[in-house]
């Protein structure tokens, strides 16, 4: 099966439709698919709902789609760095679905793993707990939380063979890994694709069964917070 594809918009063609739930990988800026995201922005896609640890800043990551205000809801963690997202939630013009870090990966690796829910200590007895169904074991309080089933995985990696088994570099691998196990279809854009049997197996942190499509691209590393200090006088 063809997974190498010449662009990101062909990688996606086929795949985007309003009001469809897209998981994505990343940190911040950090491990982010950003030639995906500017693809779909290009396509005009809207009504999205995007699972993502958070959502980029105001003109780079997810952040270029709060832009131009295709979506309508995110599930995050952490939405601070991104003026326009504040914005545009307490206007209520969109939705915000707050997870735990911790939770937010577990929903993914469970919806890629077939798991319907799971439970969890973590947000029994706050706001997180509202709404869902609690649960004793042993004494003690835990809450039931849904795997997420993505119409769509937007990953980026380092490096992948032709087969789609990827490496990812240090803190770039962050949420990547079970925002592609979770989607229908998983899309990956890499630094570098290499012929398929050149990568050990035991450097491979995704098998390529996860992988659909796959593409190759230029990406601008940016620093989220730079922060420095004035070089004493010598």
């Amino acid at each position: 099966m063809k997974k190498v594809y010449g662009s990101a918009a062909e990688a996606l063609d086929g795949l985007l439709f309003d009001g469809m739930l897209i998981a994505a990988g990343g940190f911040g800026l950090c491990g982010i698919p950003e030639l995906l995201i500017a693809a779909i922005r290009d396509a005009g896609t809207k009504d999205l709902t995007v699972a993502s640890n958070n959502a980029g800043v105001d003109d780079f990551g997810l952040g270029v789609l709060l832009q131009t205000k295709q979506v309508k809801k995110m599930m995050s963690s952490y939405v601070g760095e991104n003026k326009e997202f504040m914005r545009q939630y307490l206007g209520g013009e969109l939705e915000l679905e707050f997870n735990p870090q911790g939770t937010l990966a577990e929903r993914m690796r469970a919806g890629g793993s077939g798991i319907p829910g799971f439970y969890t200590k973590t947000g029994v007895g706050t706001q997180i707990a509202e709404g869902k169904e609690v649960k004793v074991f042993d004494g003690e309080e835990y809450i039931l939380e849904r795997g997420i089933f993505a119409d769509l995985s937007i990953v980026k990696a380092w490096k992948a063979d032709e087969t789609g088994n990827l490496v990812f570099r240090k803190t770039a691998r962050n949420f990547n890994p079970p925002a592609a196990m979770c989607g229908k279809t998983c899309v990956v854009e890499v630094e570098e694709i290499v012929p398929t049997g050149s990568l050990d197996p035991d450097h491979i942190h995704l098998p390529g069964v996860y992988v659909h499509r796959l593409i190759q691209g230029e990406h601008e590393k940016r620093i989220e917070q730079r922060t420095v200090r004035t070089r004493e006088d010598a």
